[in-house]
């Protein structure tokens, strides 16, 4: 059985970690997070962050390492950032970013034009003779997930030829086609 709670979270220099009534905010360089907890406590201590649930209780324990993976994600979140790569796999298939706009042509009758979040920087790398490559970068994991996502469903790929939008280093599992 997988004992992630008992491991304590190591505070890095220059990231504070305060916890106020049911509410852990870490701060660092770059930016400040918030999450809200319940059914466990949460301790700081010694440059270290600890998570103690009070019983045994199957809802405890799940608690217990959801809160401490969270809590890791934040502390890693504010240092270091988070970043997600998707990779257009397709003929024709064409991404470009204005700001926060995200232009993808993915081979339908119209362009989708996708507003991203201010807290996730967006960047577009196209090369000749690769595929086109958007890259979110944010403090924050669960929102870089769900922006990718998002995108990647608007054109899931396929099992045939492997077309579509795809994240980088992903393994398909690709079928044969038709034998005639």
């Amino acid at each position: 059985m997988s004992r992630i709670g008992n491991n304590p979270v190591a505070i890095p220099a220059g990231i504070t970690v305060d916890i106020n009534d049911n509410i852990v905010t870490v701060k660092g360089k770059l930016g400040e997070l918030t999450q809200e907890f319940s059914d466990v406590a949460i301790k700081v201590e010694d440059g270290n962050v600890f998570v103690e649930r009070p019983s045994d209780s199957k809802v405890h324990k799940a608690k217990h390492g959801l809160y401490r993976s969270l809590i890791n994600n934040m502390i890693k979140g504010v240092s270091t950032g988070w970043t997600k790569q998707l990779e257009l796999v397709g003929v024709g298939y064409r991404a470009s970013n204005q700001g926060q706009k995200l232009d993808l042509a993915l081979g339908f009758s119209h362009n989708i034009v996708l507003d991203i979040a201010p807290e996730v920087q967006v960047e577009t790398i196209s090369e000749k003779g690769k595929n086109p490559i958007v890259k979110l970068t944010s403090s924050d994991k669960q929102l870089v997930g769900q922006v990718a996502a998002k995108i990647r469903g608007f054109r899931p790929p396929e099992p045939y030829k492997g077309k579509g939008i795809k994240f980088v280093g992903e393994v398909l599992r690709r079928k044969a086609g038709k034998s005639a």
